[in-house]
């Protein structure tokens, strides 16, 4: 039965294109937004939670530098209340992640994003932070913020793509000498 299910949404997976929510057997929550990729919103008590999280811990230590890597504390990051983790899923591996936290009823903050080195340059960035953009939308906030070391020049073409705009240069972010942006995304509230 879990196996059939499986299919059945990964068919329709590669049948429409365009995103599709579609809740699991387990509470896993899929949005498919791309042929052949799996967009999962991953749940505290999921069954692959451990399995998961190590993957992505993984991840973490290669894309962040050390200083700056979340992997010691990322189950307890991950846990949160008040924030979620959605993953991408390629063949059975996960591609990369984005994590989000919403500190208060007004706005959102993406906390990490980050992609496999062999996936990137293919828009798994960019479904990933769509995905955790229309998750945010869900809370009624007002405005999505992140920082991002300006060095990061395709990191800083996508978020400027999807309508993030630089609030202010905040300097020493990340370490002694090394600033970053912090950007934002505004919503019209109705």
């Amino acid at each position: 039965m879990v196996l059939e299910s499986i299919k059945v949404y990964k068919t329709i997976c590669q049948t429409h294109l365009k995103p599709k929510i579609l809740r699991l057997y387990n509470g896993e929550i899929k949005v498919y937004t791309m042929a052949n990729c799996e967009i999962i919103e991953l749940h505290r008590n999921s069954l692959s939670w451990a399995k998961i999280v190590e993957e992505i811990m993984r991840i973490e230590k290669k894309v962040f530098p050390k200083h700056e890597s979340l992997a010691k504390s990322f189950e307890e990051e991950a846990k949160k209340r008040n924030g979620g983790l959605i993953y991408s899923l390629i063949g059975g591996e996960v591609a990369g992640y984005v994590m989000y936290s919403w500190p208060s009823s007004l706005y959102a903050c993406i906390t990490k994003l980050a992609v496999k080195e062999n996936y990137r340059g293919k828009g798994h960035g960019e479904a990933l932070l769509k995905a955790a953009i229309e998750k945010c939308k869900t809370r009624k906030i007002h405005r999505i913020s992140l920082h991002v070391d300006p060095l990061r020049k395709a990191a800083m073409t996508l978020y400027k793509k999807l309508g993030f705009e630089v609030d202010s240069l905040v300097e020493s972010y990340y370490s002694l000498g090394r600033d970053a942006y912090r950007m934002y995304l505004e919503f019209e509230m109705d």
